[in-house]
């Protein structure tokens, strides 16, 4: 049986044959520190050769899903050399977030308990079945904080929305919730939120009652379109996201986010 008690912002919980994973910092509504960033680029290779676990479900403690990259933390992340190493782990692990949640062959159900942004929505996204309350709320800001989305939104938007319409959530960051998220297809289903749990619940133990091997290449063979879609995207929009970094306009961004007020970008 596959130890998770290594991992200091996931939780891992059993049911049975189900596997229930939590983002755990509440008290920054699950937001990506370095230290969280290393394990989602870790576990779900774990998950995989996990043999007591036939279906997965992925969530968030508190009020949120998972709030996208900490802001805060960028505004004081260190320059210099010590940065430059820490981008290019950084770009290592989102590929990895990416292709390791596409290669997990257990069925994997989202459950969406609140905000699901940028890096936040991706993971959330990426699920095999999206299953979000009505207090949800999802989109990817990454333009808002002056940063290209290059960690996974161009893999999974398009194809949930369309190029278009893919195109207008990533430049103005707008955040869906409510019927939207259903109407749009961006989730399977929307519950109320005192149903979620029960709703997933029920969701992956029908999942982990069917037969193995036939669910999980039907899985697998779906997710190639993903994967090539990954491959083709992520890393010249990795490499313009770190770009991105070190332009005027991120700093001024992550600057106003601090100190709660409106951004004055000047394109530099």
């Amino acid at each position: 049986m596959v130890d998770y008690s290594g991992y200091e912002h996931i939780l891992a919980e059993r049911d049975g044959n189900i596997l229930t994973l939590t983002l755990n910092r509440p008290d920054r509504m699950n937001a990506v520190n370095g230290r969280l960033h290393t394990e989602l680029s870790t576990i779900f290779r774990e998950v995989n050769r996990d043999n007591e676990a036939w279906a997965v479900i992925l969530t968030g403690a508190g009020r949120a899903f998972c709030a996208g990259g900490d802001i805060g933390g960028m505004a004081s992340s260190e320059s210099g050399s010590n940065l430059e190493h820490r981008v290019a782990e950084v770009r290592g692990e989102a590929q990895e977030i990416v292709y390791s949640i596409l290669d997990l062959e257990k069925p994997l159900v989202g459950k969406i308990n609140g905000a699901a942004v940028g890096l936040g929505a991706t993971v959330a996204l990426l699920c095999d079945v999206v299953v979000a309350s009505e207090k949800a709320r999802i989109g990817d800001r990454h333009v808002n904080v002056g940063l290209v989305a290059g960690d996974g939104g161009a893999v999974i938007w398009p194809w949930l929305v369309g190029i278009n319409k893919a195109k207008e959530l990533l430049m103005t960051g707008e955040l869906i919730q409510g019927d939207d998220l259903a109407r749009l297809g961006i989730v399977n289903h929307l519950v109320d939120s005192e149903e979620l749990d029960a709703f997933c619940l029920t969701k992956a133990r029908e999942l982990a009652g069917m037969a193995p091997y036939a669910l999980r290449a039907t899985k697998q063979t779906l997710n190639k379109i993903l994967k090539k879609q990954a491959e083709e995207v992520m890393d010249v929009g990795l490499a313009w996201e770190w770009l991105s970094m070190r332009q005027d306009d991120h700093r001024e961004a992550t600057a106003a986010f601090v100190e709660k007020r409106e951004a004055h970008f000047t394109g530099g």
